[in-house]
């Protein structure tokens, strides 16, 4: 479940400068432009493991997706008892003809509704994470923009697994920025309707 929950916390641009260009051509450097390059990184997995928002949104969003493979898995056992069954019945002669047809046909109705049904879930669950992940990166770059004003770095990396190599754990802000994240954050309120009328997805697509 975690590998759906992809982030990036910053974008590099990088600029290449032509030194055989004629001088005629050169533009002077911005004057804003920082005498020195200051850089910093931050721990994904520590951003994944110890951020509220993130861990909140990652359980919810971990037990959803349960939630809908019991859905899935519930429907398509009752489906196949229910063609184990039609056979059995084939076999003793129990319908007629056009009785069999019947079944059959209401056998086939169920299974196009069940994969109608896994298509569904599978795309809510998918753009649900996808918001999760867009709010996330969003959240993570406000701040850092607003962490920024004071510390003033030049570039702010994400680390995760192996995509740097190697860093001085002297440029480590992980702890700062999950601290300051944790401290920004402000979990949403829930009142009593809108969580009694909250229900797992079986029990609402069991009543279709």
């Amino acid at each position: 479940m975690k590998k759906t929950l992809v982030m990036a916390l910053a974008a590099i641009a990088l600029v290449s400068c032509n030194n055989q260009a004629p001088k005629v051509d050169e533009k002077p450097a911005s004057q804003n432009a920082p005498a020195e390059l200051k850089i910093a990184y931050v721990e994904v997995d520590s951003i994944m493991t110890q951020y509220t928002y993130c861990k909140e949104k990652s359980a919810e969003l971990e037990k959803k997706g349960n939630n809908i493979q019991k859905t899935l898995a519930q429907k398509q056992q009752a489906l196949q008892n229910a063609a184990v069954k039609f056979q059995q019945d084939i076999q003793a002669n129990k319908y007629t003809q056009q009785q069999a047809e019947a079944v059959q046909a209401g056998l086939q109705k169920q299974n196009n509704d069940l994969q109608a049904l896994n298509q569904r879930l599978s795309s809510e669950f998918q753009q649900e994470t996808e918001k999760f992940n867009k709010e996330l990166r969003k959240n993570i770059q406000q701040y850092l923009t607003e962490y920024n004003k004071d510390k003033k770095y030049s570039v702010i990396f994400s680390k995760q697994g192996d995509n740097i190599l190697y860093a001085d754990q002297a440029y480590d802000i992980t702890n700062e920025v999950v601290a300051g994240l944790n401290k920004a954050y402000k979990a949403p309120k829930k009142d009593a309707k809108a969580e009694k009328e909250e229900k797992p997805a079986e029990k609402k697509d069991a009543k279709k």
